[in-house]
C-alpha cells in the first residue's frame, strides 16, 4: 500500500490523498483548495492524478474542502464510482451545484475587470452543469457496512460525528497473505455537540491518518457556549442592535439554529426575529430533516419534550430564499438575528448584511468557527479597524464576538483520546488536514501517547506502508 499526499497537508483545505494497493488506485477525498485567488485557481485546475488509471473515489463527507473538486475530476474524464454515505450523497446534491454557480458568478465578475484591462477571459473551474453531471457517479453506502472494491479491498464507513453523514474511512487490503488496515479519521467531530452522534471509537488499524485542525487548542465546554450565546443575544437586543452570524450552510447553521430554538423555548432570550438567509442552508437543512437516523439522543429527547417535531424550525425563525426578501432585511426593524453563508464571509449574501451592519456600534458580528487567513471573516475576527467589502473600505464599529466552541472539529484532547487505545499497535500515524503548528502539536501528543512512528507529511510526499 502506498499513499501520496496531494492536498490537505500543511493546511486545512484541499484534502486529497491517492492510495495505491493491489494495483488499484483509490482517490481519498477530492477537495477544493481555498486560499489566495490566483494560487487557488492554479491548484484546483490541476488534479495531479492519472484519471484513466483511477479506479474509485472515496469521500468522507460533504464539506467543499473535501468534495468540492469532484465536478472538475469528472469534467477531466473520470467516470468511475464515488463512494459516500447516503447523507453525504444527499448533501452533495445541494452543495456541488451551488459551488458550480459560485464559480460561474466569480469568474463573470473577474472577467468584467479583465475585459476593461484588455486581458483574455478566464474559464470557471466548473459550472453548475458540470456539478450536476458529477452527481451521477455517487454510490451511497450505509455506516458499518463493508463493501468490496475488488482485488481484495474492502471499504467501511464509520460515523465521524462531524456533520450529517460524515465518516471515518476504513480501508482493508489483503496483500501477500496478510490484511493491511488503514483508518482515516476524516474530520473528527467534537463529542457532546447536539444533533449528530458522537464519533465512533477508533477501530484497530495498522496505519492511521488523522486530521489536526484544532490540534493545538482546547474547546470550551459545550454548555458554556449556549450560555455565551444567550448573553450576546440579550446584550445586543437590549441596545437595539442586530446580530450578523456568518455561518457555514452545513453543520454550523443547524447548530446555531438548534441552540436559538432551545434558548427561545426556555425563555432565556427575548422573542426576536431570526432569519436564515441562505438558499443553500435551506436546502441543506431539508437534508438534515430527512435524516433523523443520524440524530443523537439529546436531540431526540429535546424533540420529544418540545412542542415542535422539527429541531430547525420554530415560530420566531424564518428561512429566506429570494434575493428580494434578503434585501428587505437591510431595512427591517431591530433587534434581529441574521444567519447567512458563507462561514468565512468570503461570498454570498452575508457580505451584503455585513456591509450594512458593521458601521453601527449597536450591532454585533458573531464568528462561530475557524477563519482562514486572508478572508473577510479573519479580518473581522482580528478586529481590524477597517475591512474591505465589494472593493470598498468600511470602518468596523460593530462589536465582534467569537464562539469557537461551535466547531464541529475535535480539539487536541478529543483527538488524542480517540487515538489513544491503539497507540501501541499502529505502525505509522500520518497527521494531516491542519496548519503547521496544530499538526506538529498533535504529532508530539501522539508520540507521548506511545505512537512509535508519527509523520507530518508535506504536499507531494509518498509513503510506502
Amino acid at each position: 500500500m502506498k499513499i501520496t499526499f496531494l492536498g490537505g497537508v500543511g493546511t486545512v483545505t484541499g484534502s486529497m490523498y491517492l492510495i495505491r494497493t493491489n494495483k488499484r488506485n483509490i482517490l481519498l477525498e477530492c477537495g477544493l483548495y481555498q486560499g489566495k485567488r490566483d494560487e487557488a485557481y492554479a491548484r484546483n485546475h490541476k488534479i495531479p492524478v492519472e484519471i484513466r488509471r483511477l479506479d474509485a473515489v472515496v469521500l468522507s463527507h460533504a464539506h467543499i474542502d473535501h468534495s468540492g473538486n469532484l465536478p472538475n475530476l469528472v469534467k477531466m474524464g473520470y467516470d468511475g464510482p464515488i463512494y459516500a454515505t447516503h447523507a453525504t450523497q444527499d448533501l452533495c446534491n445541494a452543495m456541488l451545484p451551488d459551488s458550480g454557480r459560485i464559480h460561474e458568478s466569480d469568474v463573470a465578475y473577474v472577467n468584467k475587470k479583465r475585459l476593461r484591462a484588455g486581458l483574455p477571459p478566464m474559464e470557471p473551474l466548473y459550472t453548475e452543469e458540470d456539478a450536476l453531471r458529477s452527481l451521477r457517479y455517487f454510490v451511497g453506502v450505509g455506516y458499518n457496512r463493508p463493501i468490496d472494491l475488488g482485488r481484495g479491498i474492502r471499504l467501511t464507513f464509520l460515523d465521524a460525528g462531524h456533520i450529517l453523514g460524515s465518516a471515518m474511512v476504513l480501508l482493508e487490503s489483503e496483500e501477500r497473505e496478510r490484511t493491511a488496515r488503514l483508518i482515516f479519521s476524516g474530520d473528527l467531530g467534537q463529542p457532546r455537540l447536539p444533533i449528530v452522534r458522537d464519533p465512533t471509537p477508533m477501530p484497530p488499524a495498522d496505519y492511521l491518518m488523522i486530521e489536526s485542525t484544532y490540534g493545538d487548542r482546547e474547546h470550551p465546554p459545550i454548555q458554556d457556549i449556549q450560555e455565551q450565546l444567550a448573553d450576546i443575544v440579550n446584550a445586543v437586543a437590549a441596545r437595539g442592535g442586530r446580530i450578523i452570524i456568518p455561518a457555514f450552510a452545513v453543520g454550523r447553521t443547524q447548530d446555531v439554529v438548534y441552540d436559538l430554538h432551545q434558548l427561545t423555548q426556555a425563555g432565556r432570550i427575548p422573542e426576536l426575529p431570526i432569519y436564515v438567509d441562505s438558499p443553500l442552508a435551506l436546502n441543506v437543512t431539508e437534508t438534515y430533516r430527512r435524516h433523523p437516523d443520524c440524530y443523537d439522543q439529546e436531540t431526540r429527547d429535546f424533540l420529544a419534550a418540545s412542542d415542535s417535531d422539527d429541531p430547525f424550525g420554530f415560530y420566531r425563525l424564518q428561512y429566506v430564499r429570494s434575493i428580494e426578501e434578503s434585501k428587505k432585511l437591510n431595512d427591517a426593524a431591530n433587534p434581529l438575528i441574521i444567519i447567512s453563508a458563507s462561514g468565512m464571509a468570503e461570498a454570498g449574501r452575508v457580505q451584503h448584511h455585513l456591509k450594512h451592519a458593521i458601521g453601527d456600534p449597536r450591532n454585533a458580528v458573531l464568528i462561530t468557527g475557524w477563519q482562514a487567513p486572508n478572508t473577510l471573516g479573519r479580518r473581522i475576527a482580528d478586529r481590524e479597524p477597517y475591512v474591505r467589502i465589494f472593493g470598498e473600505s468600511f470602518e468596523l464599529k460593530a462589536e465582534v464576538y467569537t464562539l469557537y466552541g461551535y466547531s464541529g472539529h475535535a480539539d487536541h484532547e478529543d483527538l488524542l483520546n480517540w487515538a489513544a487505545p491503539h497507540a501501541q499497535t499502529v505502525k505509522a500515524a500520518f497527521v494531516v488536514h491542519g496548519d503547521p503548528k496544530p499538526a506538529q502539536n498533535l504529532a508530539e501528543g501522539l508520540t507521548k501517547l506511545g505512537y512509535g512512528r508519527v509523520i507530518v507529511p508535506q504536499r507531494g510526499e509518498k509513503h510506502v506502508l
